[in-house]
């Protein structure tokens, strides 16, 4: 099971903060650092100081580490063209020397639209399926070869395709409950299909539909990685848990209810029913940034117990 590092930095996290957190990533062992991509903060955070670009940030990350990989989940389709965000990921790969991974969604949050005057079209599922159509297939343009593309929303001509990922394919993440275009979307483009904050339960039944539209594509169901993204809040006893809790404003029950929280061996065996059903990697949404502690915990007792 490999455990990634996510944060929530619109919540209220500088580029100096995120930086920690992914040095401690690296440090402690962890697979990955990832981050969200969100203009303005959800729920009663502040935002403090404001917003940090997803793709800025990770550019730095990625010549301030070594190993571990980095990535969003997920890009927002409506927040950039899809020539723009090939060239971007492609130059970022290029500079973490091969360790950029792409989660691309529709975009959801229409406050954050407004709050920056970005548009919020209601085709978004339309719009990302043909931003998925042409980034890939600029990556995927051999060398001296143009790429085109005539599709309602966006239209490519005798596009160079360049510049080119340092990974032969940056793997590309796609993720959601929808039970059917977004199947259909991973069975597609996705390397890895992502189940954020979801039961066991749900889950178990989106990896089956996913499964079942990749073998209707022609691909094998093992083709894909299948991962989970959870909240988590991990303490040595009952005190050290509510004070994690608390800290990010949730309560106890609910966080062990919905995602991983308790002492490490809850955590571990929590683990265990998601491996039961498919889950091979987690991402562990760390809401509270300044407790680089809670890392070093998750690491030393929890990390150390999966295979």
């Amino acid at each position: 099971m490999d455990l990634r590092i996510f944060t929530e930095p619109q919540q209220g996290a500088s580029y100096d903060t995120l930086l920690s957190v992914a040095k401690a990533t690296e440090d402690l062992g962890f697979d990955a650092f990832f981050r969200s991509d969100h203009y303005l903060r959800m729920g009663a955070a502040d935002g403090l100081p404001g917003p940090t670009d997803a793709w800025i940030t990770l550019a730095g990350l990625a010549r301030e580490t070594q190993r571990i990989r980095l990535g969003t989940l997920m890009t927002a389709g409506t927040f950039r063209l899809p020539g723009v965000l090939a060239i971007q990921v492609a130059q970022v790969d290029q500079m973490s020397g091969g360790r950029i991974e792409l989660g691309l969604g529709a975009g959801w949050f229409e406050e954050e639209h407004k709050a920056y005057g970005i548009p919020f079209p209601a085709e978004r599922l339309a719009r990302l399926e043909e931003q998925l159509e042409i980034v890939t297939g600029l990556w995927a343009t051999e060398p001296g070869a143009t790429f085109d593309y005539a599709g309602v929303h966006y239209q490519v001509e005798n596009s160079p395709a360049l510049p080119k990922p340092a990974q032969d394919k940056i793997p590309v993440l796609i993720g959601g409950h929808g039970a059917k275009r977004t199947p259909r979307l991973a069975a597609r483009y996705a390397d890895e299909f992502n189940m954020p904050f979801a039961s066991i339960a749900d889950s178990e039944r989106q990896f089956g539909r996913v499964r079942t539209a990749l073998e209707e594509a022609g691909r094998k169901p093992g083709d894909l990685v299948y991962s989970n993204a959870l909240v988590v809040c991990v303490g040595k006893d009952d005190a050290e848990v509510a004070r994690r809790a608390a800290a990010i404003g949730r309560d106890v029950a609910e966080l062990k209810a919905n995602g991983l929280a308790g002492s490490p061996a809850e955590v571990v065996d929590r683990i265990g029913a998601y491996e039961a059903v498919g889950s091979s990697r987690l991402y562990l949404q760390v809401l509270d940034l300044a407790d680089l502690d809670h890392l070093e915990l998750i690491s030393s007792r929890v990390q150390s117990q999966l295979g």
